[in-house]
């Protein structure tokens, strides 16, 4: 009787450890991949943690192909919360969004009127409705029409990575944190084969994936990868409040983005306020501005003060859309970058754990394949 060999599992580094990262990761450990995990800091804090958090697709109507891809990233959180169970990260219930302008006020009922002919559920009632049913603590005139978005939700981001780390390393999976990759080694034939890290170490790997975020075009230019990013500063602050929070679900009021973030503490961001960043303006007067504005929203936060403050840099790729997969030219090196990584790491870790490891090439990326980059 001949005696067959057994395949070792491939050995996959996966740098950065945000909600992409870890989602990709997971995936891939489920798939029988040995993951290696590789965070310049530590898993989950970086922008998922200081990021809206809000899993969505009402926003994201530019292109439809990108539209679909986030609408299956709310099924695939979905899916997620039954598989590892929704405590402590996820958290549906809808999202409202209302104007103080007429024409912001068209523009978003005709993307609501677009959005329902695409399928996606959507409901317009007056700000004396949604006082009523949903949010009392909400300061908004009785006859504002106030869209609710159902099936969207927010994610408790830090949370989810870390049930998702914690889950691959008990399967015997390896985290490498608070150590920075210093060089990408390839083989004669151009292929990955080793990952050298800033503590002195040398990993030997079958694969890398890019999913560093912020810092993924400098990941990038280790296997002389030209993936060009835009530079887009946000501000996030949280605040704390004396009592529970008075609102359940995130929400765009005039000119403020607010959302729960824990019994006590919610979360405030306004692309208005982002666009002061540059202006030179600190972030303790940004944080106070957005407080302002929340209070205005939610007069019950008076009381409520400013704990953290934080300025991060999206992960957009230049023209706006994710960068998934394979790059050709450097065989064994993949790449997970994504603005709004929130709503589709879910999604993008399905589908890059079953190209990598199963050589399927989804259709739905299809759009965001990292080849479209000139090199």
């Amino acid at each position: 009787m001949g005696t067959g060999s057994v395949e070792r599992p491939r050995r996959v580094a996966v740098i950065g450890v945000g909600i992409v990262g870890a989602c990709v990761g997971w995936n891939l450990s489920r798939r029988g991949a040995e993951v290696v995990f590789i965070d310049a800091g530590r898993p989950g804090e970086g922008v998922t943690n200081w990021s809206f958090s809000w899993v969505n697709a009402s926003n994201k109507t530019v292109r439809r192909s990108y539209f679909d891809l986030n609408v299956a990233g709310m099924a695939a959180h979905r899916e997620l919360a039954r598989t590892i169970g929704p405590d402590s990260w996820w958290y549906p219930g809808g999202h409202l969004r209302w104007a103080d302008d007429p024409a912001v006020e068209a523009k978003f009922l005709k993307t609501a009127e677009l959005l329902g002919s695409w399928g996606y559920r959507v409901e317009v009632s007056t700000g004396a409705e949604v006082r009523r049913r949903l949010e009392p603590a909400l300061a908004l005139p009785d006859e504002v029409p106030v869209l609710l978005y159902p099936d969207e939700a927010w994610v408790h981001g830090r949370h989810l990575v870390g049930r998702l780390v914690g889950q691959v390393v008990a399967a015997g999976g390896e985290l490498r944190s608070a150590t920075e990759v210093r060089d990408i080694g390839t083989g004669a034939d151009g292929s990955v084969r080793t990952v050298a890290l800033s503590d002195g170490s040398r990993l030997d790997v079958d694969l890398v994936v890019n999913a560093a975020g912020p810092g993924s075009s400098q990941i990038a230019g280790l296997v002389a990868r030209h993936l060009p990013m835009r530079r887009e500063p946000g501000v996030v602050t949280r605040i704390d409040c004396a009592r529970a929070v008075p609102i359940h679900r995130a929400m765009h009021a005039p000119h403020i983005e607010i959302r729960p973030d824990s019994d006590t503490s919610m979360v405030l961001h306004s692309r208005e306020i982002d666009a002061l960043i540059d202006t030179g303006e600190e972030p303790a007067e940004l944080a106070r501005l957005l407080h302002e504005l929340a209070r205005r929203a939610v007069p019950e936060l008076a009381d409520s003060r400013i704990a953290q403050t934080r300025v991060a840099f999206r992960p957009i790729p230049a023209d706006g859309f994710p960068s998934v997969g394979a790059v050709p030219s450097v065989p064994g090196y993949y790449e997970a970058v994504s603005h709004s990584g929130i709503t589709l790491g879910p999604v993008l870790g399905r589908l890059l754990a079953a190209e990598i490891l199963g050589g399927e090439r989804s259709e739905s990326l299809a759009d965001f394949r990292p080849e479209r980059f000139p090199q």
